[in-house]
């Protein structure tokens, strides 16, 4: 037997029955060899790794845009969070911590620059509206190794488009990832408007606190270990009433004193007005688009093209492409 069967041997011992088996996977677009040594789930994990656009989310807003600091959160550190909580909660489960691991780690592929802001502005401008989930499938299947896509397995890209909302994801793997995404940002972003002072710990509601604990690892591990125990035996990814209603009521809190504050939020009608005008430049210049988006821009047209490369940027690009197309160079005197 090779590595890759022998693991593939553990996984119908050890995990539930309600666990997706790499074995039973409904496979690839692109059927391949299987590899000796890695399960699908653990290849599409290294694919994603080894990509170019899980490389940039370390220059991508998580909530503050471009923060002074190292400590901040970025879309990358985001990430790195959601698929430790997400494993943690598989394992408690006996899930398949490769799937969930791979699908936390492509969750947010497809995350515009400046974070939500600047999803809301491609939503705003993209005929046919933009959402960033589905812009993480569109990077696996379209956009990541000049065009021919990761070609992942059907349980991560449907764990990926399923990780915001609507339809659950058909695995209860994909499942962990939605509510370990949830769990991760709200908890890390608290924590990271305490350090730069948009909120102070008395602000938390006590009722809150009551329920989740008064730190950010005690929270993270009433989270978690409430996930574990209400979804015990079940065919979903539950919360117990009590902890769900408090983590709502958190994140209300979140929305209302972070997320609308203008200390953390109030650059980013500049940052809008900026992408608002690459993609105007771009839209009207498409002949400008590198030559990686010049086949997407022909068989799906300008907008289409437009929409991927500015997705795709990370914050200092985007500035860095903003000055060069429309700030005046300053002369040089010799």
């Amino acid at each position: 037997m090779t590595l890759r069967e022998q693991t593939q041997e553990r996984e119908k011992i050890t995990l539930s029955p309600l666990a997706c088996r790499s074995a039973e996977s409904r496979g690839r677009v692109r059927p391949e060899e299987e590899c000796d040594i890695r399960t699908p789930f653990q290849r599409d994990t290294d694919r994603i790794v080894y990509s170019k656009a899980f490389r940039r989310l370390k220059h991508k807003t998580q909530v503050f845009l471009q923060p002074e600091g190292d400590h901040y959160r970025t879309r990358m550190t985001h990430t790195l969070e959601v698929s430790r909580i997400a494993r943690t909660i598989a394992r408690g489960l006996a899930l398949n911590e490769d799937l969930t691991e791979a699908i936390a780690l492509g969750h947010d592929l497809g995350h515009t620059p400046f974070g939500h802001a600047g999803e809301r502005l491609l939503d705003e401008v993209m005929p046919g509206g933009f959402a960033h989930y589905k812009q993480s499938v569109r990077v696996v299947e379209r956009l990541e190794k000049g065009g021919a896509g990761l070609n992942l397995t059907w349980e991560v890209r449907n764990g990926i488009v399923c990780h915001t909302k609507g339809t659950p994801a058909a695995t209860l793997e994909g499942q962990i990832v939605r509510l370990a995404d949830h769990i991760a940002y709200i908890n890390h972003d608290i924590q990271d408007a305490l350090r730069g002072g948009i909120i102070y710990p008395m602000d938390i509601p006590l009722e809150i606190s009551n329920v989740l604990g008064f730190t950010h690892s005690k929270r993270i591990d009433t989270l978690v270990t409430d996930a574990i125990q209400a979804s015990q035996g079940q065919a979903e990814i539950r919360q117990s009433p009590k902890v769900g209603e408090a983590m709502l009521a958190m994140k209300d809190f979140m929305f209302a004193s972070v997320y609308t504050n203008p200390m953390a939020k109030g650059e980013e009608g500049k940052a809008q007005d900026m992408l608002r005008r690459l993609f105007e430049y771009y839209r009207k210049d498409p002949d400008r688009l590198p030559d990686d988006f010049q086949n997407i821009r022909a068989e799906e047209g300008v907008d289409r093209a437009v929409c991927d490369y500015i997705a795709g940027m990370t914050d200092p690009f985007a500035v860095d492409r903003f000055q060069e197309l429309f700030i005046p160079k300053g002369w040089t005197v010799l």
